[in-house]
């Protein structure tokens, strides 16, 4: 019996803390971290042999690594899939997944409800190659039954959206997509790992930033690439090898210390958030608040079938100009582009993450100046709401 056969009957969490788990002839408690390069081989015929593809081993750290392997191996295992590739940040896999399967001529249909630097790769790089990009919007599935054709090679979105919290049906779209014999390619960052697996509505490839949930920590960069074990060893392994954005391992440790305890640190960001949230939408300087959580979000009861909780994003619009005066009035909030960190983090979109979007195109997101971003961590829920209250109150229009 493998090891993935023998694991399987263990419950997710098991997985997150043992799955993948390899002891070398140390017999070391924690994962070891394998702080080395290149690899030394008994002869030149096993070295031969390895590079040839007769024997599975490690050959030199670009193209894999024991700690990295660990990662790979436990989070394909909570996430169901069948093979996975770490990658040197989340943009990494982002790019890595697109570009080791599309070439000239091909087309992708993508939501344009996307992060700036996604948007960047889709609407500027992609075409450079002579890549047709059709942006949609992702929420409309008709808008996804016109423009994937028999031309369409892949479909690319992301859900929760980054920042304005689309939810996008991942089972409808994988079905017009898989008609046309297109894969279809989720970014489950603003989700985790633990609140959305996509591959069980359909998706064929699930990519992830392991700099924000996963690790949680605000410590390192690093990404992966999950799919089908045929789509890993024919697209995703030969073009990650020779172009070489591979995960370090000492990342790579970082973040299965992370996987161990991201089931519980999430539950404590989403009952933070959906406090944060429901404060927010009662509030009379606010003018919108948007959380997958709230009955009050337009895809409410989408969200609630493709997601466990509502995630630790809360997005909101200040009434006036005043988003810089309410981030500013923060005292345990930080101001940070990142997010999923254990400390509540705020983000003001259209002047950072977004600001590579023109703004008329930023309309069309609902990306607007009066738009801020909270990213909640696992402090206090009084002390955040506290916090909250008294920016809020620094506002005087």
């Amino acid at each position: 019996m493998t090891e993935r056969n023998k694991l399987k009957k263990y419950k997710k969490q098991t997985l997150l803390v043992r799955g993948g788990l390899y002891r070398s002839s140390n017999k070391e408690t924690s994962e070891a971290i394998f702080m080395n390069s290149g690899y030394v081989f008994k002869s030149a015929e096993e070295a031969k042999a390895l590079f040839s593809g007769e024997l599975e081993g490690y050959l030199y750290s670009r193209y894999g690594n024991p700690t990295v392997s660990m990662f790979e191996k436990r989070l394909a295992l909570n996430e169901g899939a069948e093979a996975c590739y770490a990658t040197a940040s989340g943009m990494a896999a982002v790019f890595s997944a697109l570009m080791s399967y599309l070439v000239k001529g091909d087309e992708v249909v993508a939501s344009r409800a996307l992060f700036g630097s996604c948007y960047h790769i889709l609407n500027q790089i992609l075409p450079r190659f002579g890549i047709v990009t059709h942006l949609i919007d992702g929420k409309d599935l008709s808008q996804w039954e016109k423009y994937i054709t028999e031309k369409t090679k892949l479909v690319f979105f992301e859900t929760p959206s980054n920042p304005s919290m689309e939810i996008i049906d991942i089972k409808a779209v994988s079905q017009i997509a898989h008609r046309h014999n297109a894969l279809v390619i989720v970014d489950n960052i603003f989700a985790s790992p633990i609140l959305q697996r996509p591959m069980k509505f359909g998706a064929d490839i699930v990519v992830y930033s392991g700099t924000k949930h996963i690790d949680g920590q605000g410590r390192c960069i690093g990404g992966a690439i999950l799919s089908s074990k045929k789509h890993y060893e024919e697209f995703i392994k030969p073009f990650i090898r020779h172009t070489g954005p591979t995960l370090s391992s000492f990342n790579a440790w970082v973040f299965l210390k992370g996987l161990e305890t991201l089931h519980y640190r999430m539950k404590i960001h989403c009952q933070n958030a959906y406090k944060v949230a429901q404060y927010l939408s009662c509030h009379p300087k606010v003018y919108k608040t948007i959380y997958p959580g709230l009955k009050t979000h337009p895809q409410y009861h989408l969200a609630k079938k493709q997601m466990t909780s509502g995630g630790s994003i809360v997005t909101f619009k200040i009434k006036g100009n005043n988003a810089f005066k309410f981030i500013n009035a923060l005292k345990l909030f930080d101001i940070s582009n990142n997010l999923g960190d254990a400390k509540s983090l705020v983000t003001h979109p259209a002047s950072t993450t977004h600001r590579i979007i023109n703004e008329e195109k930023r309309k069309k997101l609902n990306i607007t100046e009066n738009m801020v971003r909270l990213s909640i961590g696992l402090e206090n829920i009084k002390d955040l709401i506290e916090d909250i209250d008294q920016a809020l109150k620094v506002i005087k229009n």
